[in-house]
């Protein structure tokens, strides 16, 4: 693949990531603009029109900006139970007892 195509590939990921999660284009490049883009945000919007080619490097840094943006889209991932187990460990909680117990299982007053 050729520069050329490779600009337009991302191009098209980006703005089909961006119209998939709702994330409005000016936001993605304030986000590209403050993590050092160089880019006006006309260009960017021409960009994922093809109506504008941009250098590698400036996309790859407006592929960053709009992954880190997804990233704060996507929901928390499930922790497996020994990663639970094994916070409950550093916290110094016991994961196998419930607070109030006493160690016959009754009460505590």
């Amino acid at each position: 693949m050729d520069d050329d195509a490779a600009g337009r590939a991302q191009a098209d990921l980006v703005r089909r990531a961006l119209e998939a999660t709702g994330i409005d284009p000016g936001r993605l490049w304030v986000h590209y603009f403050s993590i050092g883009g160089e880019a006006g945000e006309l260009e960017i919007e021409a960009f994922l029109h093809h109506s504008l080619t941009l250098p590698a490097l400036q996309r790859d840094l407006l592929a960053h900006a709009a992954n880190e943006l997804l990233d704060d889209r996507r929901p928390p991932r499930i922790p497996q139970a020994s990663d639970l187990l094994d916070h409950d460990e550093q916290d110094g909680s016991e994961g196998g007892q419930h607070g109030g117990e006493d160690e016959d299982g009754t009460d505590e007053p």
